[in-house]
């Protein structure tokens, strides 16, 4: 008998790869994926339908982890488009394009800068991979003008505010972009004395890891870490995700003197039982990463009427996998990360959930260790769904 295209995948061996040749071989139509998975002539109606808004974008690594048989696959969830994407708002509540309120603090040429002590540079509107429940929807893999142009001149707005302590280089995905620029822009951060660390936000060791099986990126990042220290968050959303492939590059990363963190979303249908979360936290701190957030899944449009997980569920069942876990595997925050500032989901006595703000605009910095109360029902899924309440 032989092999399907999707068991093919499996057999390759992902450490050889040369990973810049490796993206023109991702599955970037719906043409494409019907090589490896079967669609119904309907779904393939439907899923081109999805595609015209939000394009796709899957490795044949990450494909690779999907299992076929299951139609509830987590993987497939996260990389496959699917039709409730089509739908703008739905029983959860409103929805919007920008819940980070990101447009507000955009200072040009890819900077944004909410936060005093933090700038964040948007390298890259590209990605290896377009995750399905991506906050940054509205932009990544689609025309628009909020990625940097020119990193000198945004490292001269990070050299002139020095009140930036440490600068985040996001996107898309910013290890997409070659090494040889990558240093370029680690090194015109490294004499900027008011700058203690630098962090590189990338989801590439869980979608891309052979991006890590670069020997020049790895000595551009043990070569930074000998003037400032380099942190990596990363987004691993289950344990399915945590390869042998993707621990090998975690480790390789590590051994740069690179802490790499986790910030998971939690999404319906993809890690929401207590199950779920006690088997991812407890995966990252087998490989070495230290699980730092659990997002609750923004209000964005296309995304929140099929991920998003109700906050009076979803506390309990953080609640119950904490209960599980050791004090590293259960260090993690629940957070909002809301427009006003980041608000960690403390917990709930009855139907009161406890907030409590550890971020705030410039402009309102009496809110930033603020506790909040807020009246809960079955339904709210965002700050703005309830009203403040009294104990």
């Amino acid at each position: 008998m032989s092999l399907s295209e999707l068991e093919k995948l499996r057999h390759i061996n992902w450490s050889s790869i040369n990973w810049q040749a490796e993206l023109k071989n991702n599955i970037n139509s719906i043409n494409t994926l019907k090589q490896y998975i079967n669609l119904s002539e309907n779904e393939e109606k439907t899923l081109r339908e999805v595609v015209d808004n939000h394009p796709i974008n899957i490795p044949r690594y990450y494909l690779s982890l999907i299992d076929e048989n299951n139609p509830l696959d987590p993987i497939r969830k996260l990389a496959l488009p699917n039709e409730d994407e089509l739908v703008v708002a739905g029983a959860m509540g409103e929805t919007t394009k920008d819940p980070y309120g990101d447009d507000k603090h955009n200072k040009g040429n890819g900077i944004l800068h909410k936060y005093p002590y933090s700038a964040l540079i948007v390298a890259t509107d590209y990605c290896s991979m377009y995750c399905r429940h991506c906050f940054r929807k509205a932009i990544v893999g689609l025309p628009n003008d909020k990625t940097v142009d020119n990193f000198l001149q945004a490292a001269e707005y990070i050299r002139e505010h020095k009140e930036i302590t440490n600068v985040i280089i996001s996107g898309g995905d910013p290890l997409l972009i070659n090494t040889k620029r990558i240093r370029k822009i680690l090194d015109s951060l490294v004499d900027i004395e008011h700058i203690n660390f630098v962090r590189i936000g990338t989801r590439t060791p869980v979608v891309y890891p052979m991006r890590f099986y670069d020997d020049d990126l790895l000595r551009c990042f043990e070569e930074f870490n000998q003037h400032k220290t380099l942190y990596l968050p990363t987004h691993f959303n289950h344990l399915n995700e945590i390869t042998e492939t993707a621990k090998e590059a975690v480790l390789r990363i590590r051994q740069t003197g690179t802490t790499v963190n986790n910030q998971a979303v939690f999404l319906e249908g993809v890690n929401d039982t207590a199950q779920d979360i006690e088997n991812l936290m407890n995966g990252l701190v087998t490989i070495g990463i230290n699980p730092y957030y659990l997002y609750q899944c923004m209000p964005v449009s296309r995304v929140r009427h099929h991920f998003q997980v109700p906050l009076k569920k979803g506390i309990d069942l953080v609640d119950e996998a904490k209960l599980k876990l050791d004090g590293y595997a259960k260090r993690f925050k629940f957070i909002m990360g809301h427009d006003i500032g980041k608000i960690e989901i403390c917990g709930r006595m009855d139907d009161k959930l406890i907030l409590k703000q550890i971020h705030s605009r410039p402009e309102e910095p009496d809110k930033a260790s603020r506790m909040m109360v807020m009246q809960l029902d079955d339904k709210a899924g965002w700050l703005d769904d309830m009203q403040e309440a009294c104990l």
